[in-house]
């Protein structure tokens, strides 16, 4: 610590020799820094304030039916990419800033200051812009600024427009794109269904299931074919006596199911009389009496006539049977039994040759039910992606009319203003810096002179620095004129730094009251 400290002492002692260097080189310094900061021209801030209103009605009115974007976000980002060269480039053009470029490199130089002065804030929670810019001019820098705003405003339509067209023509391709593979599909569908128009079905069966059906067809139909056939068989034996005879005993026969025209006649009226009676009277009543006595009579006759022909049909075996009404139903019933066998083994007959004709086709079913399947599945796939492009492409459409009528609204809230007074540079602030420079360059002068042209003032600090032998020290002796010298020396270095001090602290009163009285 003692050593450091005895260094410093050194550095200090050395610096403290050059202090007339350092208070010229602070004076240079000062009065040049002075002079920069005055010639700096004065620059004037113009600003304009834009809100987006990003909400309307219709958004949620329309949500799930329409595609819409992120509003806010797009405006957020279209601050942050405003300030580009194209749209440098058009601003120049829009606000006559290119009447003073002579060159290319002026040109250049231009772009790049306007990229670097024009600045866009905002609040993310309002939505409110605020672009500001400064020049020397007032009148340039609200130029600037209105030309800006114009931009941010033309860039956000054009880029909607721009986004919604290219979104419209890429779905209008791939849709022109589905419908290519739609219609090939279905002509490679309909040219299966032509070279298999056998195998098909028009329940929408498959081949296997269509085979089964066919199959139980058939055995249904053999079936049917046996108890036809059956049937017919026994009615053959009726007819030809090998069964009992369906003519009933004379002796247990009844008349109730044997037909007298004329006898069954009157009896129906007697009856129909004698119910009439029966309403009216009681048993014992005379009419109803007679009227039971001429029934009983009538039937009595019936039954007579009805023994004759039987007697008759006894005698003569052949003239009965054709006349009996009950052999000719059953010779009726027996042709019909035989058409319906006829018509029965042609139904299996065709039952069976359509069985026979799908089993031998069974071989080849797994390969075309294969390939339809896949015809089908690609036909599916692309409908199903071509409706979905429709419908996005028809979302998009609504999309662009909900923006056109419900889009982002710029309101103007500032309009671009120019500053009255110049808000650049702040010479109040600069001023006293310049002052801590050139102090700065003051200290830092003795500093590096005292360590090109070292001085010792102690015989340590020679021996360490010379790595000689030191023999000895000769000491000065000051005298009374050396002490006055040095005296004034040191006022007229105190002079020195306090009218350097005294210099800036009249510099800041005169522009303190300049900026009052221009206030």
């Amino acid at each position: 610590m003692d050593e450091l400290l005895r260094q410093a002492i050194a550095v200090l002692r050395g610096m403290w020799q050059r202090r007339w260097l350092g208070i010229i080189v602070a004076w240079i310094v000062g009065l040049a820094s002075v002079v920069a900061v005055i010639v700096i021209p004065d620059k004037y801030e113009a600003s304009a304030r834009v809100y987006v209103d990003t909400q309307s009605i219709l958004r949620p009115l329309m949500s799930g039916l329409v595609t819409q974007p992120n509003i806010d976000q797009q405006v957020n980002m279209l601050s942050r990419t405003l300030i580009t060269r194209p749209n440098v480039e058009k601003l120049i053009r829009m606000a006559d800033l290119d009447l003073k470029v002579q060159s290319r490199s002026d040109r250049e130089s231009l772009i790049e200051g306007l990229m670097s002065s024009l600045k866009i804030n905002n609040t993310s929670r309002d939505n409110i812009y605020t672009i500001t810019y400064r020049d020397t001019n007032p009148e340039s820098a609200k130029r600037v600024v209105q030309s800006l705003v114009s931009i941010f405003v033309e860039s956000n339509l054009g880029d909607a427009r721009k986004d919604t067209e290219s979104a419209r023509k890429f779905l209008d391709k791939e849709i022109t794109q589905y419908e290519k593979r739609l219609e090939e599909a279905e002509a490679r569908l309909k040219e299966f269904k032509i070279r298999n128009m056998a195998t098909q079905s028009a329940e929408g069966k498959d081949y296997f299931a269509r085979l089964t059906a066919a199959g139980a067809l058939l055995e249904q139909s053999k079936l049917q074919l046996r108890e036809a056939e059956q049937s017919r068989d026994t009615l053959k034996r009726h007819i030809v006596g090998d069964e009992p005879s369906l003519m009933p005993d004379p002796a247990q026969e009844s008349i109730a199911g044997i037909s007298v025209p004329e006898l069954d006649a009157r009896i129906d009226a007697l009856q129909k009389n004698l119910d009439g009676l029966l309403q009216r009277y009681t048993d014992q009543h005379p009419d109803v009496v007679s009227t039971r006595r001429l029934v009983k009579e009538l039937e009595d006759q019936k039954r007579q006539e009805v023994a004759a022909r039987r007697k008759a049909a006894a005698t003569n075996p052949a003239a009965s049977l054709s006349g009996n009404p009950a052999q000719q139903q059953l010779k009726l019933t027996l042709s019909e039994a035989d058409a319906n066998v006829a018509a029965l083994r042609t139904r299996v007959a065709e039952y069976q040759t359509r069985y026979n004709r799908l089993a031998e086709s069974a071989r080849m079913m797994p390969q075309i039910e294969a390939e339809f399947a896949q015809l089908n599945r690609d036909y599916e796939i692309n409908k199903k992606n071509y409706e979905q492009l429709v419908q996005r492409r028809e979302s998009a459409s609504m999309g662009s009319e909900m923006e056109n009528a419900a889009g982002v609204d710029f309101r103007l809230i500032d309009p671009p203003r120019a500053s009255p007074k110049p808000v650049a540079p702040n010479r109040t602030l600069f001023l006293p810096l310049t002052l801590l420079l050139a102090l700065g360059a003051g200290i830092a002068a003795t500093f590096a002179a005292s360590q090109l042209r070292p001085v010792f003032f102690d015989a340590r600090s020679l021996r360490e620095t010379s790595g000689l032998p030191l023999l000895g020290t000769v000491t000065l002796l000051v005298d009374d004129a050396r002490k006055q010298r040095e005296r004034k020396d040191m006022l007229r270095f105190a002079a020195a730094c306090l009218t350097l001090i005294g210099a800036y602290g009249a510099g800041l009163l005169a522009l303190f009251l300049i900026s009052v009285r221009t206030a």
